[in-house]
């Protein structure tokens, strides 16, 4: 049985027997792992804590036949407290923990870039850096073009012709022009374009700066674009409060 040590932001867990939890984690260096935290349901456990939803931290692992096993655990961000305490938050932090689940699929692959993307946009939420709703589509965005599903706001997503344009089709992969326009697509405002462009690239200045208008037409974009492409529905994702 070998030890080997990780970052991790934990994405769910499951009750086993009657004392111990399955954790899964994405984790810095070994991608998604599921390990047995060992008596950590009881009252007297040491790090119990620590393995709850959102939180990032510092593990030790023992390997497993199935499932390694937690044997240390050391807080990093304490992020599980401050999004459980507040309902909008808590069901905007799920949907990223949720898409992080979908995207990163296969056990013990390293997926170092979904790892730094979730852990960010955790650490924004939790610390309210910005409005949590435009946490959520910048993570969603982002997450899905590492994926390989990265839309495009500007130029043509089936052409290629320069934009800008003033149509949007979530099955063509973004902004779309005259031509290439299939029945049934979005006609969303330019500021919402700049806006979805800015949450993509990361631009805080303009994200924040946009009207609430704007936010709301990009979020109805951003989710059925990721909903789309995840090819099954978030099913956290009705329960985000958009203000």
């Amino acid at each position: 049985m070998s030890l080997y040590r990780d970052e991790a932001i934990v994405l769910r867990t499951h009750k086993l027997g009657e004392a111990d939890r399955i954790v899964t984690l994405l984790t810095r260096q070994h991608g998604k792992v599921r390990a047995v935290g060992k008596g950590v349901r009881r009252t007297t456990s040491r790090f119990g804590s620590r393995l709850e939803p959102f939180m990032h931290v510092d593990l030790q692992l023992s390997t497993g036949r199935n499932l390694d096993i937690v044997t240390q655990a050391e807080t990093l961000g304490p992020y599980g407290r401050p999004l459980a305490a507040d309902y909008s938050l808590y069901t905007v932090g799920t949907v990223m923990l949720e898409t992080a689940d979908r995207l990163v699929e296969a056990e013990h692959e390293p997926a170092l870039q979904q790892y730094w993307l979730l852990v960010g946009a955790v650490r924004a939420l939790a610390t309210r850096e910005h409005a949590p709703g435009l946490v959520l589509d910048s993570y969603l965005l982002r997450a899905l073009a590492v994926a390989g599903w990265a839309p495009s706001f500007a130029d043509c997503a089936r052409c290629g012709e320069p934009g800008p344009h003033h149509a949007f089709s979530v099955a063509s992969g973004g902004a779309v022009c005259t031509r290439c326009r299939p029945p049934g697509s979005a006609s969303p405002a330019p500021e919402t374009f700049a806006l979805l462009a800015a949450l993509l690239a990361g631009d805080w200045a303009v994200a924040d700066a946009s009207a609430e208008r704007h936010r709301g037409e990009g979020a109805g974009l951003v989710a059925a674009f990721s909903q789309f492409h995840l090819e099954r529905h978030l099913r956290s994702l009705p329960h985000v409060e958009r203000v």
